[in-house]
């Protein structure tokens, strides 16, 4: 259920659904722009793939048949409600000495990345991130299963965590 919490909203997490209170980092959600391309996109593909069971059965094979295009705007239905619920599992906190990154529903990860460990930070943003105005930032590390990316953030946002990235990066290197 949508409580309008500032993880909903893209702001601060103060941690208080975390055990630790006080001594949890702060977390910080992703921005709405995120939830509202993956919306946008389900409804263009679903949408399509409606017409299209909805139009081809109909002309073929009778009107009865039109009825398949429920099927794709039940998921579309379905789909709307499990993203709204990805998009508030991930969050992100800067720690003194180390990156945290949580997301997930079912099967909650979260992962650390020690600032001393990271060797690359990018930030990408292909053409639909772009028309909406985000950008992902992806960590590199020596460990090849590190799968440490923040999606959909602010460009700006962005530019400004690689940027503390790398610089913390440099002053805790591991000797890497």
């Amino acid at each position: 259920m949508d409580t309008g919490s500032a993880r909903d909203t893209g702001g601060a997490q103060g941690g208080t659904d975390e055990p630790g209170g006080a001594d949890e980092p702060g977390w910080t959600g992703l921005p709405p722009g995120l939830l509202r391309m993956r919306r946008l996109l389900l409804v263009v593909w679903l949408g399509l793939l409606a017409v299209a069971a909805g139009l081809l059965p109909g002309f073929f094979a009778g009107p009865a048949w039109a009825a398949f295009a429920l099927l794709p705007l039940a998921l579309m239905a379905w789909g709307w409600t499990l993203l709204g619920r990805n998009w508030r599992s991930w969050r992100y906190a800067e720690r003194a000495d180390d990156l945290l990154l949580s997301r997930g529903v079912l099967w909650r990860t979260e992962t650390v990345v020690p600032y001393g460990r990271m060797q690359l930070v990018e930030v990408t943003s292909g053409p639909v991130e772009r028309h909406f105005g985000l950008a992902s930032v992806q960590l590199h590390t020596a460990a090849a299963a590190t799968d440490a990316t923040i999606p959909g953030l602010d460009p700006r946002e962005a530019e400004r965590l690689r940027d503390r990235l790398t610089e913390l990066g440099e002053a805790r290197s591991a000797g890497l």
